[in-house]
C-alpha cells in the first residue's frame, strides 16, 4: 500500500505506527529523535552489557545495571526544556577527583536503581520525571556479561576486554553477572516486540550494542516470532576489534546467524560515498573504514535492501541522517501494519 494511504489510514485510525528500537551507543539517540519528530510510538530497549567509561565504574561499585546508554536515551524520548536535559546529560570534570568523568544521570539511574530494589522499575519512575515519549526498557533487569569466542578458538568476557583483544570474533552470547540464572528480559519488553508495526537494529557496534540484546534468550525468540517488519540499519563505518573489513552484507549475516535464520527483513544501507577528507578519525578512532556494499550477499540471505544517502558529514563526523532513516522506518511501518490488518481479514 502506498504511503499517502497510509498516511489517511493513520489519520483515520488516530493511530502512532508502533516502532521498537533495540540496540545502545551513540547513534541510537539520532534515531529516536528523529521517530519522536514523526510522531511514532516509541519503545526504546537498550543493552545492559557495557562495562566501561562512566557505566562501567558505577556498575563495578554498587553492581548495577551499566546506565550510560540507558540515560542517553532517556535525554533523547524525554520532552523536559532542553537546560533541564542539560543538566541531566552533564558530566563531572576531570580535575573533580571524586565525581570524575561521572555524568549526573548516571548517578540518578543508580540512585533509583537502589530505591526500587531493580532497574526496570527504576528506569519507568525516571521516564515519568523526565516526561519520556514513549517507552525505554533495559534489556534485561540484571546486569550482564558479554562473552565472545574467537575465530581461533579463544575466550574473552567483558566488552572492554572483548574489544581490546582486537581479534576477529566468531560468536557472543551473554551470562547473568551475578549468578547462573538463564537472562531473561521482562514481559513489557517481549509485549513490545510481539505488537510493534517494526521492530529496528542499530545503528551500533553489531558485537557489543546490538548482538548483546538478541542473545537474551526469550527477547531473541520474540524477535524471531514478531510479525513486525524487522529491519537492519546498517552501520556506515567498520570498527576495529569487531567489524574490520565487513560488507553490509556480513553485518546482516551475523546477526542472522546469531538469531538462526534469515529474520532480516529490511536492511537500510548507505549509497553515498563518504567525504573522508571531512571525517576526523582522531575523535573516532575506534572506526577504519566505509562498510562495503555487497547487494547480491542481502539478497541470499531473502533481506530487501533500501539504499540512499542515509549520512549525515557536518562537523567532520559522520552519522545517519536521522530524518532519512526515520521516514523509511516509518514507511515500512506502516506497510507492515497494513499488511498484518489485511492477514487478520
Amino acid at each position: 500500500m502506498a504511503y499517502a494511504e497510509s498516511r489517511i489510514i493513520r489519520v483515520i485510525k488516530g493511530r502512532r505506527p508502533k516502532v521498537v528500537v533495540i540496540g545502545g551507543g551513540t547513534g541510537l539517540p539520532v534515531i529516536l529523535n528523529a521517530l519522536k519528530e514523526k510522531n511514532a510510538e516509541i519503545t526504546a530497549i537498550v543493552t545492559v552489557a557495557d562495562d566501561g567509561g562512566s557505566s562501567g565504574a558505577i556498575r563495578n561499585y554498587i553492581n548495577v545495571v551499566p546506565p550510560g546508554d540507558i540515560r542517553n536515551v532517556l535525554a533523547a524520548l524525554s520532552d523536559l526544556p532542553q537546560e533541564s536535559k542539560d543538566i541531566f546529560q552533564y558530566r563531572f570534570d576531570s580535575s573533580d577527583s571524586f565525581f570524575a568523568g561521572h555524568a549526573i544521570g548516571n548517578l540518578i539511574i543508580a540512585a533509583l536503581n537502589e530505591m526500587h530494589g531493580n532497574i526496570f522499575d527504576a528506569v519507568q519512575s525516571l521516564s515519568k520525571m523526565m516526561k519520556v515519549d514513549g517507552h525505554v526498557f533495559p534489556a534485561s533487569n540484571e546486569p550482564l556479561t558479554l562473552n565472545a569466542e574467537f575465530v581461533d578458538g579463544s575466550r574473552e568476557a567483558g566488552e572492554t576486554e572483548i574489544t581490546s583483544k582486537d581479534k576477529r570474533i566468531k560468536r557472543i552470547w551473554v551470562t547473568d553477572t551475578n549468578d547462573d540464572k538463564e537472562p531473561e528480559a521482562v514481559l513489557p519488553v517481549l509485549a513490545s516486540i510481539m505488537q510493534a508495526d517494526a521492530v529496528v537494529l542499530g545503528p551500533g557496534s553489531l558485537f557489543t550494542s546490538i548482538l548483546p540484546n538478541l542473545m537474551i534468550s526469550n527477547l531473541g525468540e520474540a524477535v524471531r516470532q514478531t510479525k513486525a517488519e524487522v529491519i537492519y540499519i546498517c552501520n556506515i563505518m567498520t570498527q576495529k576489534g569487531e567489524t574490520d573489513h565487513f560488507s553490509d552484507a556480513d553485518h546482516v549475516r551475523i546477526i542472522n546467524k546469531h538469531l538462526g535464520g534469515n529474520y532480516i527483513d529490511t536492511a537500510l544501507v548507505n549509497g553515498a560515498k563518504i567525504d573522508m577528507s571531512k571525517f576526523n578519525p582522531a575523535d573516532y578512532d575506534e572506526y577504519l573504514e566505509p562498510v562495503s556494499s555487497d547487494f547480491a550477499g542481502l539478497r541470499e540471505q531473502n533481506c530487501r535492501v533500501i539504499t540512499d544517502d542515509f549520512i549525515d558529514q557536518r562537523h567532520g563526523l559522520v552519522f545517519h541522517d536521522g530524518e532519512k532513516v526515520a521516514k523509511e522506518i516509518i514507511d515500512l511501518a506502516f506497510e507492515a501494519h497494513c499488511r498484518r490488518g489485511e492477514n487478520n481479514g
